[in-house]
């Protein structure tokens, strides 16, 4: 299926209005999960023609995305990722983890960037970061496309090699997120110690439910699609 190539419409617009010279992208995956880290990629590809296929991470096949991945990590002018562990999550929040994972990202890049295309309607980041929410900026600009793809296929890589530790839970496949094979080995097993224990798939399991971290997040931030299932694989 042929999509809409992304642009750098909203580079050139930043570098326009602001005078922003190094402008990252960024992107996370792992929000939806119930195990594993989030990951955020930040990645920095000034205005040169992208690889062919570019595209949302989430609309390519595993086989494209991961050769496309090594194409991009050679192609952008820099990149870095940055994680957030599980037991940050439960500790901090979706929002807060999210905001620590890019700012490792962001603080790994060998120039800190003027300003920041960041997916999705909000800014999670703040201050002191310049950002520029886009809505689907991971389908519609270079960058923040290129940080999908790449921090997509870091993340799957790492939880594959969680699932050779714990096979019966499908991390080589579901990647951690909710399937009727990870909540088959829940019930059976109970989480990993790479499971989020705040999230409310515990209260499903009644044997488990013990197991549950109380949420005292400053933020107030709640996982938006924690209990759903079939997502984002």
């Amino acid at each position: 299926m042929a999509y809409e190539a992304p642009t750098h419409t909203v580079e050139r617009s930043l570098r326009a209005t602001t005078g922003a010279k190094v402008i990252a992208g960024v992107d996370e995956v792992g929000r939806g999960a119930w195990a594993g880290p989030v990951t955020v990629c930040a990645a920095v590809t000034g205005l040169r023609r992208p690889p062919e296929g570019l595209t949302d991470s989430k609309l390519l096949t595993v086989k494209r995305r991961t050769k496309l991945a090594e194409e991009l990590t050679k192609w952008v002018t820099s990149y870095a990722l940055g994680h957030a562990s599980p037991e940050e999550i439960d500790d901090l929040g979706m929002t807060a983890a999210l905001r620590l994972a890019a700012g490792r990202a962001l603080e790994a890049l060998p120039v800190r960037p003027d300003a920041i295309i960041l997916d999705g309607k909000y800014d999670y980041l703040g201050t002191p970061w310049r950002v520029r929410p886009v809505i689907k900026g991971d389908l519609t600009c270079v960058a923040v496309s290129a940080a999908s793809v790449i921090a997509k296929v870091e993340r799957d890589k790492m939880m594959a090699e969680l699932g050779i530790e714990h096979a019966d839970f499908g991390f080589a496949t579901n990647a951690g997120y909710p399937s009727p094979v990870h909540k088959a080995a829940l019930e059976l097993r109970g989480p990993t110690p790479y499971h989020r224990l705040s999230w409310a798939y515990l209260d499903a399991l009644p044997q488990w439910r013990h197991l549950k971290k109380a949420r005292s997040w400053a933020d107030g931030s709640v996982p938006e699609i924690e209990g759903q299932l079939g997502l984002d694989f």
